[in-house]
């Protein structure tokens, strides 16, 4: 046997998941001799200023621009400049022609197309398809700024200006449209926005890393269309890359199927039903790949089965017109989320193939540190003047510490577009961002607003197995408990509050992000720190619900990791001598939830003498797994095939999510009526009335003139503003929900009524 074999089959350590080159490694254009802008330049006569004749990239942006590292035209231009690069931008162009989308001239390079921060549609619409008026990323907070389907629209009117001119399209609302999603504004299947917005490439996720080689290759005169492998793009092809081996997953219960948690120890884990689609192309995986030596090169025993392959999608075709396909292919989508494992994906759209390449690597710490120390001004350009953008001011004080989220919530996307992996800054780059607050912020009074992140507690936990880390395709670390291997220890957060709290100059850090506590109680010294010293009176969380139901489809932990979490919350407030309050995040009309599960949040809430202000219903937003659900009616968390019957309950149309949301203010008299002729189709009158246990009295003249309770604790429903007026601690114990009567309630003290709505099995007639 040849040298290469045998020291092919040596074990060796397993490295974290790593890029094969460094993000600021690339060699810099030539145009870095002009230097750093003081702002990205938005008008002719600035690039006059700096002595530029042309932009080498234009970005198109439907938010207004803020040089700030929350604000994601500043990161990307800023890092473009960094590699020397002329990067101007159009900000909230007028997109009825083209004239706007010329005002710098023609770029050299590309137009890179973003809708901002948020979904053009979230943005422009409520979760019951209101039209808001308002726009936080707006001067002024005025809303109508930027055109519904932004990155469609924006990117035809650059090929209008310019046809020759590359365009590519990235930000959260091109990437949770990558592939053939649900559209909840039109209620129909929508292709992925790369065909419809007529892109050249699609950037998903986080875009520094293949943005910067997308640059690259372009500026060192590699056409476009050549661009196809770039981890972290998709694009449009009409086959799939030579050299690339399929996988058939057009169809439920064939091969391509994934199971519930693959194996992550298995040295050939693909995340298959079998291995005949390798059979049929005539590789063996038992056998080494190549035995022979060869010079310099070290040949693997085998290749690792997710490299060099692709699955195939069912059809958009297929999908538009089949729930289960959809739940089908939505399943397979979001195990291909690993960096470490994940394989490209191929679905056809008419005689033309989607093709997304597998997703790219996280950033170091090294690289992140770069990325967050770039020369921002930290404030809106100077052509806005003195109208505030509300999204500067919520976050012109906080410090983002890190990126990507575990947690998998059903309803949430961030996995999907930041990644799962948490992506740290170092402690001295974090010092170094409170310390330019503190000296350049106009008006600083020495609050820090937030350190944190998607969640607030989740800074440098990660995998403490890296072949496990490389290899697993769980959606979530923490669901439905918290794996084994995923480190839990806060002491680096810890250490950091201590530190930041410490600076001259900073008289208090407050902790505004959402604190996971199922992950938070499993370290009872980062929960006093948090509450002894960072809370500031209010903290928020978010259980999302009561009841198991809408629980295992959010893919939330249960009411007990927060009654633990509530205990140490109390006992550490106290022991500071501090009167401070939970307020819990709740959401309406999830799927999972049925009526009487939402009454049973409502005693819940009463009970406690909770009363939410504003209410917000679930949002389905494309590419979230809760979205299928909503979709389908189908349990997409799950394997789609003939032994998951399962029919989720899915509150939809206008009447019924009112209700939900009118049951979550059941304090309101404006609900009364609507929650009166549920309860009584439930079979539950005896919950109408005057008496403690009741949820809503009986029928008045003047209850219309009313106005909601006041009093009581704050609670919030999902997305919702803070405005509390807390007056007392809940008390500590539980009490039954609803009046002394056995025949209503069973043995959890859950209230039970009348069979409404569908069943949750599937005839198996």
């Amino acid at each position: 046997m040849s040298t290469a074999a045998i020291v092919s089959r040596k074990s060796a350590p397993v490295a974290r998941m790593a890029p094969e080159r460094d993000l600021f490694s690339y060699p810099k254009y030539w145009a870095e001799c002009y230097g750093t802008a003081p702002f990205l330049p938005m008008s002719r006569k600035e690039m006059d200023q700096l002595g530029w004749d042309s932009c080498d990239v234009i970005l198109v942006v439907g938010d207004a621009y803020v040089d700030h590292p929350s604000f994601g035209m500043a990161v990307v231009g800023r890092m473009l400049e960094a590699q020397g690069y002329r990067v101007g931008l159009i900000c909230q162009p007028d997109w009825h022609s083209k004239d706007d989308f010329m005002r710098l001239g023609k770029p050299n390079l590309f137009y890179g197309v973003s809708a901002g921060n948020m979904d053009s549609m979230i943005n422009r619409y409520t979760a019951d398809k209101k039209l808001r008026h308002d726009d936080a990323y707006t001067a002024g907070d005025i809303g109508g700024k930027r055109p519904d389907r932004a990155v469609t629209v924006y990117t035809q009117r650059c090929k209008e200006a310019y046809k020759d001119v590359p365009v590519i399209i990235g930000g959260i609302e091109a990437s949770l449209r990558r592939i053939a999603h649900y559209d909840y504004w039109s209620e129909k299947i929508r292709r992925s926005v790369i065909f419809d917005a007529k892109a050249d490439i699609l950037i998903y996720g986080n875009a520094e890393r293949p943005l910067i080689e997308v640059a690259y290759r372009i500026a060192s005169g590699i056409p476009v269309s050549e661009i196809q492998d770039v981890r972290g793009t998709a694009v449009i092809r009409k086959e799939p890359l030579p050299g690339w081996r399929g996988v058939d997953s057009t169809a439920i219960d064939k091969i391509g199927k994934i199971d519930p948690i693959s194996n992550p120890y298995g040295a050939d884990d693909v995340g298959c039903s079998s291995y005949s689609e390798f059979a049929k192309a005539g590789i063996d995986l038992s056998k080494p790949a190549d035995v022979e030596a060869k010079p310099i090169m070290v040949q693997p025993a085998r290749q690792k089965p997710w490299e060099q392959t692709y699955v195939k999608l069912p059809a958009f075709e297929q999908v538009s017109v089949n729930k289960p396909l959809y739940a089908h292919a939505s399943r397979i989508l979001h195990q291909e989320t690993n960096p470490g494992c994940a394989r490209a994906i191929m679905q056809r759209h008419g005689d033309r193939h989607l093709w997304v390449n597998p997703p790219a690597f996280p950033l170091s710490t090294e690289e992140m540190d770069l990325v967050f120390g770039l020369p921002y001004q930290r404030v809106p350009h100077p052509v806005y003047g003195k109208e505030k953008i509300p999204a500067y001011e919520m976050i012109k004080t906080s410090v983002n510490i890190m990126r990507g989220c575990f947690g998998g919530c059903s309803f949430c996307s961030i996995t999907e577009h930041e990644g799962r992996v948490i992506q740290s800054r170092s402690k001295e780059s974090i010092m170094q961002e409170i310390k330019d607050i503190r000296d350049k912020v106009p008006g600083f009074t020495g609050v820090i607003s937030d350190l944190g992140g998607p969640t607030a507690n989740m800074y440098r936990l990660n995998c403490k197995n890296p072949k496990a880390e490389q290899t697993c395709r769980r959606p979530s670390c923490v669901y439905p408990t918290i794996c084994e291997h995923m480190d839990t220890d806060q002491s680096p957060t810890v250490e950091l509050y201590r530190e930041a709290r410490n600076l001259p100059g900073i008289k208090k850090v407050l902790i505004a992000s959402g604190v996971r506590y199922d992950l938070a109680v499993e370290d009872p010294n980062y929960v006093r720190e948090l509450v002894q010293h960072h809370v500031g009176g209010y903290l928020k969380i978010a259980p999302e619900h009561t009841e198991e139901g809408p629980l295992s489809k959010m893919m939330k932990p249960g009411m007990g990791a927060y009654d633990k979490f509530k205990e140490m919350f109390d006992r550490f407030s106290k022991e500071a001598g501090k009167e401070q309050y939970l307020i819990p995040y709740f959401i309406a009309a999830h799927p999972g939830t049925t009526d009487m599960d939402m009454v049973n949040l409502a005693l819940w809430l009463k009970e406690r003498d909770f009363k939410l202000d504003q209410v917000q219903n679930f949002y389905p937003s494309p590419m979230a797994n809760a979205t299928t659900i909503y979709h389908t009616e189908m349990n997409s968390l799950k394997n789609i095939n003939k032994a998951n019957d399962e029919v989720v309950p899915v509150p939809k149309g206008e009447r019924q999510r009112r209700l939900h949301k009118a049951i979550l203010r059941y304090h309101d008299p404006k609900g009364w009526p609507q929650i009166r002729e549920a309860l009584i189709k439930m079979g539950l009158k005896h919950l109408i009335g005057r008496s403690k246990g009741c949820l809503v009295p009986e029928e008045s003249k003047d209850e219309l003139f009313k106005k909601p309770g006041k009093g009581g604790k704050p609670a919030l429903s999902r997305h919702t503003g803070l405005n509390p007026a807390a007056k007392a601690i809940a008390k500590n114990g539980k009490k039954p929900f609803g009046p002394k009567a056995s025949k209503v309630s069973d043995n959890s003290g859950r209230v039970q009524g009348k069979t409404a709505g569908k069943s949750t099995q599937r005839s198996k007639g």
